[in-house]
């Protein structure tokens, strides 16, 4: 059977002698979301935000929350370690951009 990779630090497979096991080491740190599945990892922001945040400690926490009564999805709680703030875009800490040396 082929499988499709998935390019995310927070997702976990075994499949080493016929074991079948996949799971999102990050929503299974979260008691409160709902179960996750590995058709999440398609839609799933945390792969782009790893990727594009300018927070070079940024902390998340991630749940798997329902919409309109079918369609489930991933939600992400990001703070960034560094400054002990809460960040609106994952994407970017105002303080860590501060911080950055300008180009010139």
């Amino acid at each position: 059977m082929s499988r499709r990779p998935v390019n995310c630090r927070y997702f976990y497979a075994d499949y080493h002698r016929g074991r079948d096991y996949e799971e999102c080491r990050l929503i299974k740190r979260n008691p409160d979301s709902r179960p996750w599945r590995r058709a999440l990892c398609d839609t799933c922001p945390v792969p782009g935000i790893l990727q594009k945040t300018n927070c070079s400690e940024i902390a998340l926490e991630a749940t798997v929350v329902r919409k309109w009564g079918i369609l489930e999805r991933v939600e992400v709680f990001a703070v960034c370690a560094r400054h002990l703030i809460e960040l609106e875009d994952p994407n970017h800490c105002p303080q860590c951009a501060a911080e950055a040396p300008r180009a010139g």
